[in-house]
């Protein structure tokens, strides 16, 4: 299983012609010199905004450059993706294109690590998103997704993640997991 909390750096590393990864190495340079003093650090830093710049025409993404991004994150296709400057993204998240990240009256949203984001998803407000969880495409998360658990739908429902016979919907079953066959026919005392 992917870690949720040590970054895996490989997953950001550049081969070749990688749009989102050029992206976020301008961005990861930029962080890393924004503190640094000299002339030579005010170079580099004007070159590492160009760059992000550049890369943002290019991939259609909007990502600022003060946010907080953990390692090992992906975005196979960044095209559209916008994320508010303080969202809090943890390390090795999966990000597909047009989700928005921002913030409303709630505050902005947390999201821990090994999160995988579908495409078109929407994050909004002051939701945390708990390590391991999945965000179906087009979903629009406005409530708190525990840990891993999966949102679907508008506003996104929660399901929880199924295991050996278990299946649990809190949209139908707020009592949590059961037998899935006493699902489908339905108990004894029915």
């Amino acid at each position: 299983m992917i870690s949720s909390e040590t970054p895996d750096w490989e997953r950001e590393r550049r081969t070749g012609w990688v749009p989102s990864k050029a992206l976020l190495a301008s961005i990861r340079d930029y962080q890393r010199l924004r503190h640094a003093s000299g002339a030579i650090a005010a170079v580099r830093k004007r070159v590492a905004v160009l760059r992000h710049r550049f890369w943002t025409v290019v991939t259609g993404a909007d990502i600022p450059l003060n946010a907080r991004l953990g390692g090992g994150l992906l975005m196979p296709h960044p095209n559209g993706i916008v994320i508010h400057p303080d969202a809090e993204i943890g390390p090795n998240c999966l990000i597909f294109q047009q989700v928005t990240i921002g913030a409303a009256k709630g505050g902005i949203p947390t999201i821990r690590g090994h999160v995988d984001i579908g495409a078109g998803a929407k994050i909004i407000g002051g939701v945390t998103i708990g390590a391991h969880a999945l965000i179906g495409a087009n979903a629009v998360v406005i409530t708190d997704v525990p840990e891993g658990a999966t949102a679907v739908g508008n506003p996104a429902r929660i399901l929880f993640p199924r295991s050996a016979g278990k299946v649990a919907d809190s949209a139908t079953d707020p009592s949590g997991p059961r037998d899935a066959m006493s699902a489908i026919i339905g108990s004894p005392q029915d």
